[in-house]
């Protein structure tokens, strides 16, 4: 049951919204609250006066009526879960590229709690390689995505596309909306990810090919199990959708370096994930170097140890977590690496596997703990591979 839960579901321009009218029905007989917003076009589908008799709520659609407005950023912190079913093709790409033409998308834009969503549409669009390409980036905005299913489409064919039906949904829900406190709820965590770029001139840096999906993945799988989690991230191309998480974007060591030490404190876990840059240019030039005949020289500085750095301060009731890439004789550096820089824990992945390294979704790690154990996992993808790390964690200092 959903006793006091406050749902809020968003229609779109599909055949498959005449389901939603079930669903709305059933989330409102398991006792939740529901509101519903509706684009334009699904007004063509089903009607505003159904929703309303079902919702006890009046059905907004439009971002002003006549002397008022919908304060849709009211909405969007309302709700428990925002529910968008059925997504269409079109709001799909819209929501992708961030567009606010509606209602519906405004409210999207501005909602703080979790968004899921219900795609519907016919097969030869489910299987387009720009619907691919806009749920894996809704996705990464940290939009849960409910499978469609296989079945008859409004087209006549039978494939991919049909929306889940609405008593999965309404499970799918009732699952993400059950408050379970775990160990991690309320923890301060600070999180680290991303590359560094030490700058050589306005124009050029050095720098590295991480794209802080490990360190992003880590950080909203503990903000999901309750953490109160800031993230300093490094320069990516994008970052996470999870709006509860506390993010700092830094660009160079020495500014990552700063922002964790001031937050270490206050900090009861610190996973340091990010690939920071191990030597600095001694001097930046003011203006763009130009190319000579004779080469170029830099001189280079060591940067500040972030996690020897935090390691030296920590108190006995902190946690710190290190990461280790390697490229040969791994387990030796990273055992090195947990031992001098008094880490807790160190998390080793090699280049050496297919699996792992840079700019990939998948991830395969050893765990290396104070304690002297070493724990291997498979690769998988790097959000499994977050909670692994975090279960892990979990186990050996908070159980």
């Amino acid at each position: 049951m959903m006793q006091g839960k406050k749902i809020l579901i968003g229609i779109s321009g599909s055949i498959a919204a005449y389901k939603t009218i079930t669903l709305v029905r059933l989330l409102v007989k398991s006792g939740a609250e529901v509101k519903v917003i509706i684009t334009p076009a699904a007004k063509d589908f089903v009607s505003p006066l159904t929703l309303a008799t079902l919702s006890k709520h009046k059905v907004l659609g439009d971002l002003y009526e006549a002397d008022s407005w919908a304060n849709h950023v009211a909405l969007g912190r309302w709700a428990d879960i925002m529910l968008i079913a059925p997504l269409s093709c079109n709001t799909l790409a819209k929501m992708a590229a961030g567009l606010c033409d509606n209602l519906l998308l405004a409210v999207y834009l501005s909602a703080t709690c979790p968004v899921v969503v219900a795609p519907a549409m016919d097969e030869d669009m489910w299987h387009h390689p720009a619907t691919k390409r806009n749920l894996a980036t809704i996705a990464g905005f940290g939009n849960a995505i409910i499978p469609v299913n296989k079945g008859e489409l409004a087209s006549g064919l039978f494939g991919d596309g049909r929306m889940a039906e609405p008593e999965a949904i309404v499970d799918y829900l009732q699952q993400r909306l059950q408050y379970k406190p775990g160990p991690l709820q309320g923890k301060k965590v600070l999180v680290t990810a991303g590359p560094t770029y030490e700058p050589i001139d306005p124009v050029r840096f050095i720098g590295n090919h991480s794209s802080g999906k490990m360190g992003i993945a880590l950080a909203e799988a503990l903000q999901e199990r309750g953490a109160l989690v800031t993230l300093v991230l490094g320069p990516v191309a994008s970052g996470t959708g999870n709006k509860q998480i506390e993010v700092i974007n830094v660009v160079t060591a020495q500014q990552m370096y700063e922002a964790c030490m001031s937050r270490f404190a206050e900090t009861d876990l610190a996973i340091m994930a990010a690939a920071v840059a191990d030597f600095s240019p001694e001097t930046t030039a003011t203006e763009k170097i130009k190319k000579k005949d004779e080469g170029l020289q830099l001189t280079l500085a060591k940067t500040k140890d972030i996690l020897k750095s935090i390691g030296q301060v920590k108190r006995n009731n902190q946690v710190v977590v290190g990461f280790a890439l390697e490229t040969n004789n791994e387990q030796e550096h990273a055992l090195q690496k947990l031992q001098s820089k008094n880490a807790d824990m160190i998390v080793l992945n090699s280049l050496a596997d297919k699996d792992a390294g840079f700019k990939v979704d998948t991830n395969k790690v050893t765990i290396f703990t104070k304690g002297g154990q070493r724990i291997a996992f498979d690769a998988k993808p790097k959000k499994e591979v977050a909670n692994d790390i975090i279960d892990t964690i979990t186990s050996l200092h908070y159980a």
